[in-house]
């Protein structure tokens, strides 16, 4: 069988195997594009998914947030190792743990400033730690402002200013530079945008990202056009098999945020997202010829700065994951995408030139994929 076949005998297996409720998809590989969908948008209803519906991100998110980040790197806005101070003076002065574990040890001055560079590595210091018990105190602190913790909830937040004013309360777990710590980057990394071109975050990226790549479908609220393509998103099944709604249709995602969250904020199609991966496999041109970023920019951004940062040795670039042909999860020298746990998978093969896009409507159980995306990739790009 060719591409097309393998994928949609993957993705629509694990459809009738009530695996995920419904799914899209776009793989491509050595000039063969595979694109199509299976399931619907409610568990035992007839409301089918389609290749242009619209999907929930979450973490997929961070890679475009970073790419127009690095757009203003390009264009002077951001320089990488100038520290965040000049726009984020909120976090000037930080505090850190004097054990990361225990808030009752005290706290020591940071060692020096946060850096762009520090923002855009996961490294400032704050965020999710995979291998401590949950929620560390750091976690709990910033629980405990109010802000919202756990999965994405997009009207949750307070506007910008007020986040950052909050996250500014907790000290930090880590010392600037010292440990790779999730998520929490990627979103000061949209506050430090809007504060450096004095716009929004929707607006800067939308400039930098969406328009020169046609990702017309791409937004932190549902764009009004699209609307009718986004179905409800769902939870894994419970003991009883049963699914719960975890955001309906008209809910988290259908009317643009106080705070748009550059860690996990967006919704998009699997068009979209195959735009954005074709861009950085150009090097950093549009499909017209124009430049998004620089050549030397794209190449900062997929190599390895710091790692392995998960359970298959991967790396962190400069915004997104990178995998190195030796490592059990990579696939070729300088692998490069990431997952959402909302159910969304990106992974680009630069050497060979295959893309493997898989949206669904039901979020993880855990941080390790469904079965489906390790059998989706597989099917792609070959077994590990």
């Amino acid at each position: 069988m060719g591409l097309a076949e393998d994928v949609e005998a993957v993705v629509a297996r694990a459809v009738a195997d009530d695996q995920v409720p419904g799914a899209v998809w776009l793989a491509s590989r050595g000039g063969e594009v595979a694109r199509g969908a299976a399931g619907t948008h409610a568990p035992g209803r007839d409301d089918a998914v389609r290749p242009d519906s619209v999907f929930r991100l979450s973490s997929t998110t961070k890679p475009i947030v970073a790419a127009a980040a690095l757009a203003l790197v390009d264009d002077g806005a951001l320089t990488l190792d100038e520290p965040v101070d000049r726009l984020l003076p909120e976090l000037a002065g930080r505090v850190v743990l004097a054990d990361p574990a225990d808030a009752s040890a005290g706290t020591v001055p940071a060692r020096r400033p946060i850096s762009v560079r520090d923002v855009l590595t996961f490294r400032l210091g704050l965020g999710i730690d995979f291998t401590a018990p949950w929620p560390t105190p750091t976690l709990a602190a910033l629980a405990e402002t109010g802000l919202p913790a756990g999965p994405p909830r997009p009207q949750a937040a307070p506007p910008p200013d007020e986040w950052l004013r909050l996250v500014a309360t907790v000290p930090l777990a880590y010392q600037p530079g010292e440990r790779w710590l999730y998520h929490l980057g990627a979103s000061v990394l949209g506050v430090l945008m809007a504060r450096a071109t004095g716009r929004p975050l929707p607006t800067v990226l939308a400039e930098r990202v969406l328009a020169p790549l046609g990702m017309r479908d791409t937004g932190f609220g549902v764009p009004e056009h699209a609307r009718g393509r986004l179905g409800p998103h769902w939870t894994p099944p419970g003991e009883d098999g049963r699914r719960d709604c975890y955001d309906p249709a008209d809910g988290q995602w259908a009317r643009p945020p106080a705070f748009p969250d550059g860690g996990d904020g967006l919704v998009s199609t699997v068009d979209d997202v195959a735009a954005f991966a074709a861009m950085l496999s150009a090097g950093g041109r549009a499909p017209d010829g124009r430049r998004v970023l620089a050549e030397a920019t794209v190449a900062a951004m997929l190599t390895e700065q710091v790692g392995p940062v998960d359970d298959e040795g991967g790396g962190w670039g400069l915004g997104l994951g990178v995998r190195r042909a030796d490592e059990p999860g990579g696939r070729s020298a300088g692998s490069f995408g990431w997952d959402g746990g909302l159910g969304s998978s990106w992974w680009t093969d630069p050497v060979t030139g295959a893309t493997a896009v898989l949206l669904t409507n039901q979020m993880w159980a855990s941080p390790q994929p469904p079965a489906v995306f390790d059998a989706f990739r597989a099917a792609v790009f070959g077994p590990r």
